[in-house]
């Protein structure tokens, strides 16, 4: 039996969790955008195939698994810290062992953004937060059983919703355990598990030989009222290459703090573009890239530092600082709008507790031979958006318009893609926070393309009065007061005609 076979089939499984996840789901979040990412692990902790869904999810878990692997005995596991997980703590991960005739051989897992895991804010991420605790309820890997349901029931805000969406996660596991069991049925366990053998080696060989240098370049994001530097020397080599951080930004007292697992995946993401052409994403992959950064920095802080926004907004600007040093030497876009527009609701209506959590998309970079996408996700999200219809019937909110930003895409020889322009009036008194960021210094061009525009925010009150928000705000809603949301334009690509 070839070892291809058995490796698509176990990269299947890993794409049928998906899709038994979403569909069992509660939440719109993961019902409707698909935020969530599934994966298969060898007893050695080995990432063997994961599904190709959410890009953050996806290096994170080759830290996550490695962290968690010694709580793991043969229970299921529940875990969301952000300084184990990788992420932050709205995603919250599950882990399952794999047992075959008596014996440990694999384990499934599986994350899922829940929209509300606790904290003062909805949506769990915080724009004013300054430490992790200000952000949600801390889970460390910890059996799943009543007692930290009980614990979910209580401090969750939203516990139907979000009990659901677990019991939706445990069953893509245990679908993933009895369909991994009847492919060591089908082809033997030795097969199987030489075939993932066999699947990490060639994704190896597939890797690029890129002549050796060092590239540099730096890229910032909005805090307040600095823009915090993201420093890289991406160090080619023959055999891997490492991305060093040093010289970034120290740690702040703000959310914006991306943990370790965070950064690996943002590098991850960006190489693995830079590639271009298929590679598994396996262990053989995660080999081929290195990190290092300094403990105590922006994007590998100490705990208890607040990390939501790191994963959601630093991550954004990891990766565009990867790809701009990527385009020293390979055909590289110019940068997307660089931010996933987070935008989180909530409140009391017909007295019960609700939540709402989005990101917007917004224009991808001009390429080397054609222009920019408009109204897409690009970079670390890459979720679907949340459906006006879908929004309406289940929140007080109702959408004035969704509509293409005409022109907000940077000129040059080829045009970056336009972003979005997405507003809503609350139909009741309303928390409202929205993480964003490139408000100040819009998306960078390349070889003299100019930069996108960047995004903005303005709220309507009712009473007539406008205000322009920062990138990052908390504020209430009264019924009648509307939001307008404009996200970045993509860069140009080379000098515009004439």
């Amino acid at each position: 039996m070839k070892w291809e076979v058995i490796d698509k089939a176990t990269t299947f499984i890993a794409e049928e969790m998906g899709v038994l996840l979403k569909r069992a789901a509660l939440s719109p979040n993961i019902r409707e955008r698909m935020d969530h990412s599934c994966a298969i692990v060898d007893k050695e902790g080995r990432i063997v195939a994961q599904a190709e869904h959410i890009p953050v999810h996806l290096g994170s878990f080759k830290v996550a698994v490695k962290n968690v692997l010694p709580y793991v005995n043969s229970e299921t596991v529940i875990f969301n810290d952000p300084y184990i997980s990788g992420t932050h703590l709205n995603d919250v991960g599950i882990i399952t062992p794999v047992f075959y005739r008596g014996d440990l051989v694999a384990y499934v897992v599986n994350k899922a953004h829940h929209v509300d895991v606790g904290g003062p804010s909805p949506g769990s991420i915080n724009p004013n937060a300054s430490t992790l605790y200000e952000e949600g309820v801390v889970i460390p890997p910890l059996p799943l059983n009543d007692e930290i349901l009980k614990i979910i029931k209580e401090n969750f805000k939203t516990p139907e919703i979000s009990l659901g969406d677990i019991k939706a996660q445990v069953s893509a596991n245990n679908m993933g355990v009895k369909r991994l069991k009847e492919l060591f049925d089908k082809y033997g366990l030795e097969n199987v598990l030489n075939a993932w053998d066999k699947s990490i080696e060639h994704t190896k060989s597939l890797l690029p030989r890129w002549r050796e240098e060092i590239y540099e370049a730096e890229d910032y994001i909005e805090w307040k009222d600095s823009l915090l530097k993201i420093k890289l020397s991406l160090i080619v080599k023959e055999d891997k290459v490492i991305a060093d951080f040093s010289g970034t930004h120290p740690q702040i007292s703000g959310p914006l703090n991306a943990v370790i697992g965070v950064t690996y995946s943002s590098v991850s993401f960006a190489i693995r573009s830079a590639i271009n052409k298929e590679i598994p994403t396996n262990e053989g992959f995660y080999s081929f890239i290195e990190v290092k950064a300094e403990e105590g920095s922006l994007v590998n802080p100490r705990k208890p530092a607040a990390v939501g926004g790191g994963n959601v907004e630093t991550a954004q600007r990891i990766a565009d600082v990867t790809f701009l040093a990527l385009s020293k030497f390979l055909p590289i876009p110019a940068a997307g709008s660089g931010t996933m527009m987070n935008v989180m609701m909530g409140g009391i209506h017909d007295s019960k507790y609700w939540a709402y959590y989005e990101t917007i998309g917004g224009g991808s970079g001009a390429r080397p031979n054609s222009d920019g996408v408009s109204a897409v996700h690009v970079s670390m999200t890459n979720t679907m958006n949340t459906p006006i219809e879908v929004a309406e019937s289940s929140y007080p909110i109702l959408f004035t318009s969704y509509k293409i930003r005409e022109g907000s895409g940077g000129k040059g020889k080829y045009k970056g893609g336009d972003g979005i322009m997405r507003s809503f009036i609350a139909l009741d008194r309303i928390k409202l926070s929205i993480l964003a960021d490139r408000f100040k210094i819009g998306p960078w061009g390349l070889y003299g393309g100019e930069n996108g525009k960047p995004g903005a925010v303005t709220i309507r009150r009712k009473n007539g009065k406008v205000e322009v928000m920062p990138s990052k705000f908390y504020t209430e809603l009264e019924a009648g007061d509307e939001v307008i949301i404009e996200t970045p334009g993509g860069g140009g690509y080379g000098k515009p005609a004439g």
